[in-house]
């Protein structure tokens, strides 16, 4: 039976379930599901349980499903991926708050986490270095650096600032950050300039001394 809605746009499937084609749901959560699992292996350098992360990934696509609303929202695979994103990111958030885990547990400078799937996040050392002043190749950062620049991260960076560093780690651009956030690009873009600058600037003094 769901093999009759391949070939359908996600819109008009919408639209056919909200007039009581429910079986509709389960052929969408299927059709999305390795999105989520491309999510989930983008989000797992943030710390978080793979299995965790494609189960909120998938209560994210179901909110999508639930909540997509053709004549407000773009189509709706950018609407679910927003909704897939914001659901994994707010869990990992969560954990973190139960689990009072410091921000060093996860960030490495020159690991760019790499789970089954081969999907990688961007490695920090690549935000610190100077596309035009610096070879990412050429900067050595030893274990003492590493303790100072997460030291530098905890202490330094605001909240947003933070929440800014973690998604652009995943491999997002800012203008998919300030959607996940709910923030506008502007000040998306603002943090991520501010953060880059505070993390060069303690790249240099470790460099100085």
């Amino acid at each position: 039976m769901l093999e009759n809605y391949k070939g359908i746009s996600d819109e008009e499937l919408i639209d056919r379930l909200r007039q009581g084609e429910h079986e509709i749901t389960d052929f969408i959560m299927d059709k999305y599901k390795n999105l989520v699992r491309k999510k989930a292996r983008s989000m797992y350098i943030l710390g978080a349980d793979g299995d965790d992360l494609i189960q909120e990934g998938m209560i994210g696509l179901f909110k999508a499903v639930r909540d997509y609303d053709a004549g407000r929202d773009a189509n709706f695979y950018t609407f679910a991926d927003l909704c897939i994103s914001r659901q994994m990111y707010n869990a990992v958030q969560a954990s973190r708050r139960e689990k009072h885990t410091p921000l060093n547990t996860y960030i490495s400078l020159y690991a760019s986490a790499e789970p089954e799937g081969g999907e990688k996040g961007m490695e920090l050392v690549n935000i610190l270095a100077s596309e035009v002043e610096t070879d990412p190749e050429k900067l050595f950062i030893d274990k003492e650096n590493v303790a100072h620049i997460e030291s530098i991260i905890e202490k330094e960076l605001s909240s947003f600032e933070k929440q800014v560093l973690d998604l652009y780690i995943t491999g997002m651009s800012y203008s998919q950050i300030a959607k996940v956030l709910a923030r506008d690009e502007k000040s998306t873009d603002n943090a991520l300039q501010r953060l880059k600058a505070k993390l060069r600037r303690a790249v240099d003094y470790k460099k100085d001394k």
